[in-house]
């Protein structure tokens, strides 16, 4: 087996076990963990890419919250400490990637003629 045999059936099994957790967790284990989506069946099939790739975490937080493990107040307060963080260094980061791409300067060799092409000649 070569390499990219085994990272084809590694991603062949993380998408199965995803699957698999997909069927289970947004068929039982989101009413249990979230009463607003009790009944709503209608953006379930929204969720299945995202738990097929996050499924550890999908989990690992059900497990959480169905042991009581995760504070009542942390269960729902966003995660909005690092947001503004995120976004100046976003911006900065656009900022520099810009500016880099404008400073740096191709040049074309200069002892290559240039070649004018025309209709009907192949080389």
């Amino acid at each position: 087996m070569d390499v990219a045999q085994a990272l084809v059936m590694g991603m062949q099994t993380w998408g199965i076990i995803g699957a698999i957790v997909a069927l289970i967790f947004l068929t039982i284990g989101i009413d249990r963990i979230d009463e607003d989506a009790r009944g709503a069946y209608v953006f379930r099939p929204l969720l299945i890419p995202a738990v097929l790739l996050i499924w550890p975490i999908v989990l690992w937080r059900w497990w959480q919250i169905e042991t009581e493990r995760a504070a009542w107040a942390a269960r729902y307060r966003p995660v909005r400490a690092y947001y503004g963080a995120a976004v100046c260094l976003m911006s900065l980061g656009i900022v520099v990637i810009v500016f880099t791409g404008l400073s740096i300067r191709q040049t074309w060799p200069g002892d290559v003629a240039p070649v004018q092409l025309s209709e009907g000649v192949t080389q």
